[in-house]
């Protein structure tokens, strides 16, 4: 939906279910058989736009309620691993619009992602996490460069988890520079 010929929204509902997911085989736990069912069901909001010449805005926003809802191991209501119920983003950046400095701009985003169940079982929580990132970049013609900081303030965090065993974390502070030409 086009809020003004500068700022657009889009939202979504959705009540999604996944069946014939694969669980383990009551008879031999060394194959898995497809029985299992999950649902997530929630609401997405973003919105990006253009709020004054060469400064941009995207924010968003996500509600989601994963579950299991048919499973021969794990809990029917169990939620589902790494699926935060909610996740907030919210990124700006700036080009320069004339001038010797035309095309140089920078941008900076916050992103959360909350708490959620590490494995099926329900038996850890992996804890939420606030994440910012950076951009400087530059524009002329055909060309950009840019560098980009991620984990700007280089938190401790964790991206996802498998089990209690295999927890990953985030990546450290990193700068990532790119050059791309268009042709």
């Amino acid at each position: 939906m086009d809020i003004s010929d500068r700022l657009s929204a889009t939202l979504a509902l959705y009540d999604l279910t996944r069946s014939n997911v694969t669980t383990e085989d009551p008879d031999n736990p060394n194959f898995d058989i497809q029985t299992g069912e999950q649902n997530s069901q929630g609401i997405e909001l973003s919105v990006a736009g253009e709020i004054l010449p060469g400064w941009n805005i995207t924010a968003g926003y996500a509600y989601t309620d994963a579950k299991i809802t048919e499973n021969n191991n794990f809990e029917s209501g169990n939620r589902l691993n790494n699926a935060p119920e909610n996740a907030i983003s919210l990124w700006t950046s700036y080009e320069i619009q004339r001038g010797s400095l035309q095309g140089l701009g920078f941008g900076g985003g916050i992103f959360f992602v909350g708490e959620r169940q590490g494995d099926l079982d329900n038996s850890f929580t992996v804890p939420s996490y606030t994440r910012t990132d950076a951009v400087i970049f530059y524009e002329r013609g055909k060309l950009r460069t840019s560098v980009n900081f991620r984990n700007l303030f280089d938190i401790d965090y964790f991206e996802f988890a498998q089990n209690d065993l295999r927890v990953f974390p985030g990546d450290p502070f990193t700068v990532v520079g790119s050059i791309s030409l268009e042709f």
